[in-house]
């Protein structure tokens, strides 16, 4: 295929750690956690004219969520970032040219298969899984999106057609039940929404361990200035969507959870709510049963719970669950188990109703999933990894070209606000909430729109693969 004059490739690649603590526990199914490790990617790609230039990207190692095991969290988190330092080497060797997305997609379709491979071989069992393996994929391929925009002088979403990109995506994607040209001669401009949202509608994440109430408090709660109790931080933010944080193996539990959180809301005039049961579900009984009898005790309650999000185990093709009865009572997202438009595929076979998508699967894998979804009727919610700093940037900005069915989660403000002190002098309404929605309005420029060189933020060093890998 002829390159075009806009084609680039990846020469270097630079790979931080910043470690941040959390204010409050969350609970991740089994697994709760007290601190992350952000990752930060800056990736350094040139084009045919010899013009060089950096792009930024970054995401949580969230392994609690990516790769739920009985390995300690500490040593799944230094197996990933051990990764991390074998994708550098591969980004820095990966010599194609071509559109940030086309690089993106053959790099996941080329090298982090057989790299996982591997990698994996070398771990004595230890064996990362493909969607922690995405994690920390991610960050590269958003700084390759950020760069290859910024390269250009502009705004990355204004890249995703045809006068940029040299494939269509009838080289990515695929009909359901067929091989047909329903991609050929469309490019993710023609799925994206026609204008963007400045402003979206924030949900804020109830996690298992949040007090709700007063009698809840322990006397161990943070004097940090910011909110503890649920009902100071609608007051405070605003607040018209709560999603709530279920165990997924305990009915009861979760039944009462979803009954005393949702009567707060309706006494505070909270509009929506939605449940997430963390991949615990094994039978589609245990969610019929508690919406039922939801829909039947607390009727106001239930029309208030917009959608259900992945309530059974994140291996889609292990777990090949028909979940058709619960998509009849409530929409159904994916979220774990959305590794690629593949695996939406397979989820709009087994009943599924929509998806939720999350830049921490790489940038290239939430356009191609969104792409995929909305060309057969499947609708999109974005969601938060607790993403703080500069994560938080190309996460609000897919949310605001996606059309979501309703705004974007977004929590890292109540989770380590502080984490975000550089970045939110630059963007104050991207890292806190008010009237119940964050502003995109600051978001300017090339790339994401970070616009980083006003972000006063030092650095650790970064990581060289001889010395700390």
């Amino acid at each position: 295929m002829l390159r075009k004059k806009t084609d680039v490739r990846v020469t270097d690649a630079g790979l931080f750690f910043l470690p941040v603590d959390l204010r409050l526990p969350l609970k991740f199914g089994s697994q709760t956690v007290s601190s992350i490790t952000c990752e930060r990617v800056r990736l350094t790609v040139v084009d045919a004219q010899g013009r060089c230039i950096d792009g930024w990207g970054e995401v949580p190692l969230s392994v609690a969520w990516a790769w739920p095991s009985d390995i300690s969290y500490v040593e799944r988190l230094e197996i990933a970032k051990q990764f991390c330092c074998t994708l550098a080497d591969a980004w820095r060797n990966f010599v194609q040219w071509g559109h940030a997305l086309e690089i993106g997609h053959d790099f996941q379709q080329q090298v982090l298969p057989q790299l996982l491979q591997q990698f994996n071989r070398s771990q004595n069992g230890r064996e990362v899984p493909y969607l922690a393996a995405l994690v920390c994929c991610s960050a590269f391929d958003i700084a390759l999106h950020d760069a290859y925009g910024n390269l250009h002088a502009r705004d990355i979403y204004e890249t995703y057609d045809a006068d940029f990109l040299s494939r269509d995506l009838s080289a990515f994607l695929s009909s359901a039940g067929s091989a047909d040209t329903q991609f050929a001669g469309l490019f993710p401009q023609d799925f994206l929404a026609a204008k963007s949202s400045k402003h979206l509608k924030a949900w804020h994440l109830v996690g298992g361990l949040d007090p709700i109430a007063s009698d809840e408090l322990t006397g161990n709660e943070p004097d940090d200035g910011h909110p503890v109790l649920l009902t100071d931080w609608i007051a405070q933010d605003g607040l018209d969507c709560l999603k709530v944080k279920l165990r997924g193996n305990d009915a009861d539990w979760d039944y009462n959870r979803l009954v005393r959180i949702g009567t707060i809301a309706v006494e505070r005039d909270v509009s929506w709510l939605t449940a997430d049961f963390n991949c615990m579900v094994t039978d589609v009984s245990y969610v019929n049963d508690i919406l039922d009898r939801l829909c039947h005790e607390h009727t106001r309650i239930w029309q208030m719970l917009l959608y259900v999000e992945q309530p059974f185990p994140y291996d889609l093709e292990k777990h090949r669950i028909d979940v058709r009865s619960v998509a009849a009572r409530k929409p159904l997202f994916l979220d774990e188990s959305a590794h690629d438009w593949k695996h939406v595929a397979l989820g709009r076979e087994l009943g599924w109703s929509g998806v939720a998508l999350k830049t921490c699967k790489t940038q290239t894998g939430a356009l191609l999933s969104l792409c995929w979804a909305k060309a057969h009727g499947m609708p999109v919610m974005v969601q938060d990894l607790t993403n703080p700093m500069l994560a938080q940037i190309p996460h609000v900005r897919l949310a605001a070209h996606a059309d979501t069915i309703m705004g974007v989660e977004t929590n890292a403000m109540q989770f380590y606000p502080a984490a975000s002190d550089a970045e939110a002098v630059i963007h104050p309404g991207l890292y806190q909430r008010r009237n119940g929605e964050v502003d995109l309005s600051t978001i300017v420029g090339s790339g994401f729109g970070y616009r980083l060189e006003e972000i006063h933020r030092e650095l650790p060093s970064a990581i060289e693969r001889s010395t700390s890998c």
